[in-house]
């Protein structure tokens, strides 16, 4: 027994030694690296947008609209947009698993306004060319983060149609006013990247961790930021149907049925009214 108990505290010691080691080395790692603008980035993330808000007007210069013959094959194009704040109606939440990669996915919220305009802000990290995620990579200040404002027909439409992954696209439960604020919030702070480039990081500043933050900043203490939701965001839309974020008096599993928007994707790829048609 005392073997046992004495091999039980080497174990204890032996991994609290590693997470101090690895503390230390996070710290050190932030000291000595700093997130920049200024490196040789992918074409798709090359340029970041900007934002000027004037009483209820935002104007949003190079929003994002590839049109995409494969996932490596594009045509460049940014377009600027000005959108009154009056007219915004509705939030959508968009999930994207990945494939065979249990419990991960990309997560962005897309914005609907009258007449049929929409516009999506999606949080990801800002590739340098050449350069691949690896979640442990993200844990190391190795990529930057930022905010990509971009059509629909750019960022759903890559996913479900030329990335092949799934794709679940549901209305939110909100007030315009809650709306309003997030919205702001969000562009707000795609602008502050300009001037203040930040590390992406795999737990605390990934695409998820920034919708709750946005989230709780309009809605305080609305969502929980320590889930294992927020590490496997595969599985938030199943929170969010919890906390009733989901505008839906449907049942899980019938939700996630309605607002699996890839055979609409597919059939009206060169619709239009892409947005439109597959919230149909």
């Amino acid at each position: 027994m005392n073997v046992i108990k004495r091999l039980s505290m080497r174990m204890i010691w032996g991994i609290l030694y590693v997470i101090g080691a690895l503390c230390v080395f996070v710290i050190l790692l932030n000291i000595v690296t700093h997130p920049s603008n200024d490196r040789i980035w992918n074409i798709d993330q090359w340029r970041l947008p900007s934002v000027r808000i004037d009483g209820d007007q935002v104007t949003i210069h190079d929003i994002r609209n590839f049109r995409y013959a494969s996932t490596t094959s594009y045509t460049v194009d940014y377009y600027d947009k000005i959108f009154d704040l009056n007219d915004l109606q509705k939030v959508w939440y968009v999930v994207e698993p990945f494939s065979g990669i249990p419990g991960s996915a990309h997560t962005f919220l897309s914005f609907e306004f009258s007449n049929d305009q929409f516009v999506s802000i999606s949080v990801e990290i800002r590739k340098e060319q050449g350069e691949s995620f690896h979640p442990i990579k993200g844990l190391f200040n190795q990529y930057e983060i930022m905010y990509v404002i971009a059509d629909e027909q750019d960022v759903i439409k890559l996913r479900s149609n030329y990335r092949k992954d799934e794709v679940y696209l549901y209305p939110i439960a909100t007030s315009p006013e809650k709306a309003r604020s997030l919205f702001i919030d969000m562009v707000t702070r795609a602008n502050e990247l300009r001037e203040q480039p930040e590390f992406y990081n795999t737990l605390t500043n990934t695409c998820t961790t920034n919708i709750v933050a946005h989230v709780n900043k309009v809605s305080p203490r609305k969502l929980p930021f320590f889930d294992l939701s927020m590490i496997f965001p595969e599985y938030s839309d199943g929170l969010a149907y919890e906390l009733g974020l989901i505008d839906t008096d449907l049942s899980f599993e019938q939700a996630r049925e309605k607002y699996h928007i890839n055979e609409r994707a597919m059939q009206y790829a060169d619709d239009p009214n892409f947005s439109r048609k597959i919230r149909e």
